[in-house]
């Protein structure tokens, strides 16, 4: 068994530990929120996430009904409405913010009735061209923002943010234009935004392994509009694709077997937009260990380690990190048939809450003040992050698995903090708070019904263990690899 030790520097200065993995989740697409299930899952991540903000992609989709046949010339000519429909949209907001919880404002997709190409995606065939007519794209997000804020209020709406498009750089994938074509773009639709009220935020560009970052920066600025806020799009195996992302780390790193690329381009793309004196807020609206759609290991305890160690490496270098997603009700590339089934969700189609949901748990446990962490056998895979108060500390440990280690049980002693005790004590491993293992000792029932589902509802709240051994100056337990820990200390 390896032992590992945990020095907390107890006594050393602390720094702000901001809770930025916070706030903001992800839903796949904004039609799935009209779907009762879906507002129970963001109500369960207001509650034990601490989710304010939800951002889903296609809320200009034809699917929204935005400009649409108008039924009242049903038997006239059928005419699209003069006026754009915002029924639908208006409904959401409303239910979203009775959630206690914010719509981000995606300016996406191209409504097919003034799209200038025929290229779509997903299922609901959404337009990924440019306007045939930029006049009329700024008609219709201004009118969008206009019924908005005066439907809601301009004090509400300020705290939504706007985003241009998704992923501009996945040409053909999401956007049939280049990065001029887009750059035009988002210059028409935060000049119609701003047009409206100026102190609400407009950002983008929203790309894909971050790229076009200096450019969209330098382009913004050209035209004097400096963008409230930059959003950026990292996973892990991104560098699969050869990305043209901005990166700060050891070479060794830059390869889509490495574990650490994702935090190296988080630490690179702040690096270029503090150079440039970028000075607004800086989002990562979407970030995971992979962009497969279905990926086995999504939902194992290391999915779990990998959040905590990218979280502890570079959590403090944004001001929002959202992971894609929170729930697997979601259909890009098809709608999932088993329970689970390796998909994007922290939460399973019915609202299981799996193991890197539980992580997300444990990071909103930690303190705001940190500390560092010294130890013996701590390094880049498996380590500790620290914070500290008069009342309470908080240590979370993390074992991720590259696969090219051989996993198993670690023995760690953690330095208890002067003059507190051991409170609690959690661990998310293959066994412990994991409910695709308890699915699985199911049978692996594709189609859970309404007794299993109350057998793993039962056993789906993180739970804490008492397996650990304290006297007054440590506390020693094991904790199987790939795994994650977490130690609260009170008086």
């Amino acid at each position: 068994m390896i032992n590992f030790e945990v020095r907390p520097l107890w006594g050393s200065q602390p720094t702000p530990f901001r809770h930025t993995w916070k706030g903001l989740v992800n839903i796949d697409q904004f039609r799935w929120l009209v779907r009762a299930d879906v507002h129970e899952q963001l109500a369960l991540a207001a509650q034990e996430l601490g989710a304010r903000l939800v951002r889903a992609v296609g809320m200009l989709d034809d699917e929204m009904r935005v400009l649409t046949a108008d039924p009242t010339r049903w038997r006239k000519d059928g005419k699209l409405h003069e006026e754009p429909n915002w029924q639908i949209v208006t409904m959401i907001f409303e239910r979203l913010l009775n959630l206690g919880i914010h719509p981000m404002v995606t300016t996406c997709f191209m409504p097919g009735a003034i799209a200038a190409g025929s290229r779509t995606v997903f299922e609901t065939k959404a337009r990924i061209s440019m306007p045939a007519c930029m006049k009329q794209w700024r008609t219709l997000v201004g009118s969008l923002v206009r019924h908005l804020a005066r439907h809601f209020g301009h004090e509400v709406i300020r705290k939504c943010y706007f985003e241009v498009w998704n992923e501009p750089n996945l040409q053909n994938g999401f956007f049939e234009g280049g990065k001029e074509d887009f750059f035009e773009l988002y210059r028409n639709t935060a000049s119609a935004i701003k047009e409206v009220d100026s102190t609400f935020k407009v950002g983008g560009p929203s790309t894909a392994r971050a790229e076009w970052m200096l450019d969209f920066l330098d382009f913004c600025r050209s035209q004097d509009l400096e963008p409230d806020y930059i959003i950026g799009h990292i996973y892990n195996n991104d560098n699969d694709s050869k990305p043209l992302s901005p990166f700060d780390g050891p070479q060794e790193d830059l390869i889509s077997r490495s574990p650490h690329f994702a935090a190296g381009v988080v630490r690179g793309t702040r690096k270029i937009l503090d150079e440039a004196g970028f000075q607004g807020e800086i989002h990562w609206n979407e970030w995971g260990r992979s962009w497969f759609p279905c990926d086995i290991l999504r939902e194992t305890s290391n999915e779990a380690a990998f959040i905590v160690k990218t979280m502890a490496e570079v959590s403090q270098l944004g001001d929002y990190f959202a992971y894609w997603c929170l729930s697997d009700i979601y259909d890009q590339v098809g709608y999932g048939r088993q329970a689970f089934h390796g998909n994007y969700g922290l939460l399973s189609l019915q609202g299981l809450r799996k193991p890197g949901y539980h992580a997300f748990q444990l990071l909103g446990m930690m303190g705001e003040q940190q500390i560092k962490v010294e130890g013996n056998g701590l390094g880049k895979l498996t380590n500790a992050i620290a914070t500290t108060s008069a009342c309470h500390s908080e240590v979370l440990i993390y074992a991720f698995d590259d696969m090219d280690q051989a996993a198993g049980d670690r023995s760690f002693t953690v330095i208890l903090p002067p003059r507190q005790r051991l409170q609690k004590l959690y661990r998310i491993t293959e066994s412990e708070n994991n409910i695709v293992s308890r699915w699985k000792a199911m049978g692996s029932p594709c189609y859970i019904n309404p007794v299993q589902a109350t057998q793993l509802k039962q056993s789906n709240l993180l739970t804490e263990t008492t397996d650990y051994v304290c006297d007054d100056i440590t506390v020693k337990f094991t904790l199987s690899s790939p795994g994650v820990a977490l130690l609260t200390f009170s008086y």
